[in-house]
């Protein structure tokens, strides 16, 4: 199995404050990841760190082939565009169309062909089941569809690793549970999903490797991995 993510003994600050330590793990390409861990336990600082929202300052790190501990502010977007990220709150343009929305982070990613830019958008769409969707915006859209969108939306550039922090958190179970199937469908294709939940539950019916963040620190309940490069 391919090696995406490896952290060998990080260090993880937020505001100068040491987050996580001794973060020592490795993911492979086609994983689907749980994050377990109570509010403010760190999941979502070891989120963004992958991403570099928030740096590693001690150890090893290297996500997507980056060091994260020496990577120049000029390769971070490039970093960041193989990287989906879906968040609980949505964080859709409220004033424009779903098309809009997801025009607006393709041009902001480098796409310039409109008609590269249509039909990119109308796969997408296709892949989370909002097809005839485009058009509204989403105060138009149940809880459930503007999910979806920001599914949508982190699938625009093909990445090879999606974060989803707590995404079914303002969704009710049956809406939430259909989120999962979604998300756990694209790790079929070889993209790897890291998912940050309260919800013990769905281990059981959309089984995938767990970690826990507890003490200031990540676990890997499951080490038996073979990974190359």
């Amino acid at each position: 199995m391919k090696s995406l993510i490896q952290y060998i003994n990080a260090e993880v600050c937020q505001q100068d404050l040491v987050v996580l330590k001794n973060v020592t793990l490795e993911i492979g390409a086609g994983e689907f990841v749980y994050l377990l861990g109570k509010v403010g336990s760190g999941k979502s600082t070891f989120l963004k760190s992958i991403y570099h929202e928030v740096p590693v300052t001690e150890g090893k790190a290297k996500v997507l082939g980056y060091d994260l501990t020496a990577i120049k502010n000029n390769q971070i977007p490039y970093l960041r565009r193989k990287i989906g990220i879906v968040f609980q709150d949505f964080q859709l343009l409220t004033d424009r169309s779903v098309n809009a929305n997801l025009e607006f982070v393709l041009r902001a990613t480098g796409w310039k062909e409109q008609e590269a830019i249509d039909e990119q958008i109308q796969v997408v769409l296709a892949q989370v089941g909002l097809r005839n969707k485009g058009y509204k915006r989403p105060h138009q859209l149940s809880g459930g569809e503007q999910q979806r969108v920001a599914i949508a939306r982190a699938l625009l550039n093909s990445p090879e690793i999606i974060l989803a922090d707590e995404p079914t958190g303002h969704l009710d179970p049956e809406t939430g549970r259909d989120l999962i199937e979604l998300l756990y469908g694209i790790r079929l294709s070889g993209t790897t999903v890291i998912m940050a939940t309260h919800n013990h539950g769905w281990i059981s019916q959309y089984p995938g490797r767990v970690m826990k963040v507890e003490n200031e620190n990540v676990i890997d309940t499951f080490n038996d991995y073979n990974f190359e490069g």
